[in-house]
C-alpha cells in the first residue's frame, strides 16, 4: 500500500512535464510571424516581397527560423539542395517542424527563385549559427545527382543575380571568397566536416561568382 503514494506522485510529474512541454509549444506557435506556415493572398505577398528581392517567383516561409536574426546581414552562404527539387517540394520539407532545418533562398533548376525565411530572420542552415545569424543562405537545385552536383545554366545565372540582389540591399560593398570561413561568401561544407554540400560544381566557381557579383555592384 506505501508504493501507491509514490506511483501518484510519479504520474503527477509525468503530467506536469507534459503540460510544460505543451505550455512551450503552443508559447512557441503564438511567436511565429503570421504571415509564416500557410498560403499567403496577393497583398501579403507584395508585402513579403517588398522586404526582401524582388526576384521572388514563390513563398512558403518556413517556421523553422529565429524571428527576428540578431545580427545584420554580411554574409551569403551557398548550399545545394542534393536533388532537382521544386520550389514547392522546398516549402514543404522545410514546413515539417520536426526537421528544423530551413533557408532564406531555394533557386531551382529552370531558375526561379522561392523565398522561405525572411532575410530579417535568421535561417536554420549552415551547421553554425554564429554564420547563419549573419548570412542570408540560398540553395540551390541540381540538375546532375551525384558526381560534381552540377546546376543549371538558368540556376546560376539567377544565383548571380540573387547574390547581387542580396549584396546591394543589405549594403555589402565587396563578397569576398577566402576558401574558408573568414570570407563574407561561405559554403556548408566549411562548417561542418560531414557534408560536401554544394558540392565540387558550386564551389569550383565561387571565386568567378564572387568576382562577377563585385562587377555588377560596381556597375549599378
Amino acid at each position: 500500500m506505501r508504493e501507491f503514494p509514490k506511483v501518484w506522485l510519479l504520474l503527477l510529474g509525468f503530467c506536469a512535464a507534459g503540460g510544460v512541454v505543451l505550455a512551450l509549444c503552443v508559447t512557441a506557435s503564438l511567436r511565429l510571424p503570421e504571415y509564416v506556415d500557410r498560403e499567403l493572398n496577393a497583398g501579403e505577398r507584395a508585402e513579403v516581397i517588398g522586404r526582401n528581392s524582388p526576384l521572388i517567383d514563390y513563398i512558403w516561409l518556413s517556421p523553422s527560423a529565429d524571428f527576428p536574426r540578431q545580427e545584420a546581414v554580411t554574409k551569403l552562404t551557398i548550399h545545394h539542395m542534393a536533388g532537382d527539387l521544386s520550389l514547392e517540394q522546398v516549402g514543404e520539407v522545410f514546413s515539417q517542424r520536426d526537421r528544423r532545418s530551413s533557408a532564406n533562398y531555394g533557386i531551382d533548376s529552370q531558375g526561379q527563385v522561392g523565398l522561405y525565411v525572411e532575410e530579417s530572420n535568421r535561417a536554420w542552415t549552415s551547421s553554425s549559427s554564429e554564420n547563419d545569424s549573419q548570412a542570408v543562405t540560398i540553395e540551390v537545385a541540381n540538375d546532375e545527382i551525384g558526381g560534381d552536383w552540377h546546376v543549371s545554366d538558368q540556376a546560376y545565372e539567377t544565383l548571380l543575380e540573387l547574390c547581387t540582389d542580396i549584396c546591394r540591399r543589405n549594403h555589402i560593398e565587396e563578397l569576398r571568397f577566402t576558401g574558408d570561413e573568414t570570407g563574407n561568401l561561405t559554403l556548408h561544407s566549411m562548417f561542418s566536416s560531414e557534408t560536401e554540400c554544394p558540392g565540387p560544381y558550386l564551389k569550383s566557381r565561387m571565386g568567378e561568382l564572387a568576382a562577377e557579383v563585385n562587377w555588377r555592384l560596381m556597375e549599378s
